[in-house]
């Protein structure tokens, strides 16, 4: 079986090689990413392996059908990026729903210390040799207010390590977790009491745009937004006017919602024609990484582990225990009804 790796980075190829020619499967790996400029080089291949920026829409998807592709794996948890419905009855997809919940969490975290305490201004100062303090005056966040947004097995995790901060945890759920000890509150009453608020759910119709300039509106002048899911839960544009207006402390973003074009790629000889970002990153508040929450070792293996068990799962003809279909509507339990496919 032929698999067609796209937007590969080295790191992907080291986690991913040590598995060709097991299983009969044989890795092509393209740093294009997949789209329908490129879609062609999928032909001959019976499945694609794609990440957070690749593109499989409906042409795509029909293009891919008739090129005998069966199968997308996804290696990541997200699914955004595909048409579900397009590829519905035609082609199966797979994810990988749990790579590492530390990776993410724990990301979330950092940036969020690197924010308040102004770490990254000091790593700055030192360099140039400047000891002074001025300006790095940053807050505790033992005693705070954080409102977690999505309460799956990352948020959950994000909850324990803010608890070891001694922070007090809101949170919302359009499905909350039973038996665990979370207060659960309604979308504005967690704008109205978080101090910090950390986005860790996927980007659905529902959730595109969950911050907004009316909720930003209702949040807490000073509130510190960290997101290190998907880049279209923040209206940009309205991130920034909230920025400018005083009323966002400070932002934390590991994802923005126009980066299909601009992250995992080295940019720095060129001039950004992104407005948006070059402002955000112009601000002295706004702290950027490039959708790099997910980059560790542990979880990197355990992306290919995973990756691979579902392709092999599928020749197998075994059932696809992380299968996504448009039918299921959300992150919620596949309607397989005992069948070991959705269709």
């Amino acid at each position: 079986m032929k698999i067609a790796f796209f937007d590969t980075k080295e790191y992907d190829k080291k986690a991913f090689e040590k598995y060709e020619g097991k299983n009969g499967f044989t890795f092509k790996f393209y740093e294009t990413k997949l789209n329908a400029d490129t879609v062609g080089l999928a032909e001959g291949a019976d499945a694609v392996c794609v990440f957070v920026n690749d593109d499989v829409n409906a042409a795509v998807a029909e293009r891919l059908y008739s090129y005998g592709v069966r199968l997308i794996a996804l290696r990541c948890a997200g699914f955004n990026n595909i048409d579900l419905e397009a590829v519905f009855g035609r082609i199966h997809v797979v994810r990988v729903p749990a790579y590492s919940p530390y990776a993410v969490a724990e990301h979330a975290m950092a940036l969020l210390l690197c924010s308040v305490r102004r770490l990254h201004k000091a790593y700055i100062r030192t360099k140039d040799f400047n000891f002074s303090l001025n300006g790095l005056t940053g807050f505790d966040l033992h005693g705070k207010t954080v409102g977690v947004v999505g309460t799956g097995r990352i948020g959950r995790v994000f909850i324990d390590i803010c608890r070891g901060f001694g922070m007090r945890v809101i949170a919302y759920d359009k499905f909350p977790a039973k038996d665990a000890g979370i207060e659960y509150v309604s979308p504005e009453e967690l704008f109205r009491r978080s101090d910090i608020i950390s986005l860790h759910c996927p980007l659905t119709e529902e959730t595109r745009h969950f911050v907004n300039a009316e909720s930003i509106r209702q949040m807490k002048k000073g509130v510190v937004l960290i997101n290190t899911s998907r880049g279209a839960l923040i209206d940009s544009e309205a991130l920034l006017e909230g920025i400018k207006a005083r009323k966002i402390g400070a932002a934390c973003l590991d994802v923005y919602e126009e980066e299909s074009d601009l992250f995992f790629e080295d940019r720095s000889g060129h001039i950004l024609d992104d407005d948006t970002l070059a402002r955000l990153i112009s601000m002295p508040n706004v702290l950027v990484t490039s959708h790099q929450a997910f980059l560790t070792g542990e979880a990197l293996e355990n992306i290919a582990e995973t990756t691979v068990k579902n392709i092999t799962d599928f020749f197998a003809g075994q059932p696809l225990e992380n299968e996504v279909c448009y039918h299921c509507g959300s992150m919620t339990e596949c309607r397989r009804n005992g069948r070991k496919k959705c269709f």
